[in-house]
């Protein structure tokens, strides 16, 4: 060679071998085709250039006085939805969608609400705190997943949506069980090629522990209100959209009729 320097030739060891044959079979597995799927909210559609790519784990990184729970309103609007309730009853959550004229046929509630603070004889108990049950309810939730993951053929173009994600981080649990919860959600996404949004409050949980699921999630909302002296204003920011470059304009929007997106080109 003309610097000089000898060509290495790397030997892999004999039991290297699996490794290498396993490395051949997920190349041959391949991940379901990735397609665009529509939010029900046209310009943020048009500013995704059609939609956010299928089998996205979705944050939504909210500031608690936006309204942005109404985001997770108006995208189940799109297609079949699993809405995972744990703040709220779900009959109150239905409430609100309905208040905002959308159409509720197409949801089915996982009451993880009734499951953590309802005993069986309907009274409210306070589990707050409590490890044992913390790492139940965390069960619970996966073991909907998998049944979700058993019921959707083939093909299927479905929402899970949870509302709020901030429950969780809120239990007294090793972050090693939130790491798993993640890990099944991130599993039932790809393999039904679907998408999945997570709703959690800024500034409210451990810094690291929010970073390990911001890296973890495929695409992330940022949702900021501003307050001045004569108008209260909300912005959503799109910092992460794995496989696609991401948005980098702001989008304004206020809730009316649902979320109501405003852009300059929109405007003129």
């Amino acid at each position: 060679m003309s610097n000089g320097k000898k060509a290495t030739l790397v030997q892999i060891p004999a039991e290297d071998h699996t490794k290498e044959a396993l490395a051949a079979d997920l190349i041959e597995e391949k991940a379901p085709e990735q397609i665009y799927r529509e939010t029900a909210i046209s310009i943020l559609d048009r500013t995704l250039g059609g939609g956010l790519p299928s089998g996205s784990m979705v944050y939504i990184f909210s500031d608690a006085k936006s309204m942005g729970e109404v985001f997770l309103y108006q995208f189940t609007q799109a297609r079949k939805s699993y809405y995972f309730s744990n703040d709220r009853h779900p009959k109150y959550v239905l409430r609100d969608i309905q208040s905002y004229g959308f159409e509720t046929n197409n949801i089915v509630f996982v009451d993880i609400y009734s499951a953590y603070y309802i005993t069986a004889h309907g009274e409210i108990v306070d589990n707050i705190g409590n490890e044992f049950i913390d790492a139940k309810i965390v069960e619970f939730t996966e073991s909907n997943l998998r049944k979700i993951m058993a019921e959707v053929e083939e093909g299927m173009d479905v929402n899970i949506i949870f509302d709020s994600f901030s429950f969780y981080l809120n239990l007294n649990v090793n972050p090693g069980v939130i790491k798993r919860l993640i890990n099944v959600i991130y599993d039932a996404t790809k393999k039904l090629n679907c998408l999945s949004f997570l709703y959690g409050l800024k500034d409210t949980h451990e810094k690291n522990l929010v970073n390990g699921i911001l890296k973890s999630c495929d695409v992330i909302f940022e949702i900021e209100t501003e307050k001045s002296s004569e108008k209260i204003s909300s912005r959503l920011l799109i910092p992460k959209l794995r496989g696609k470059t991401p948005a980098t304009e702001t989008l304004r929007f206020i809730v009316g009729d649902g979320i109501q997106i405003d852009t300059t080109k929109d405007i003129a």
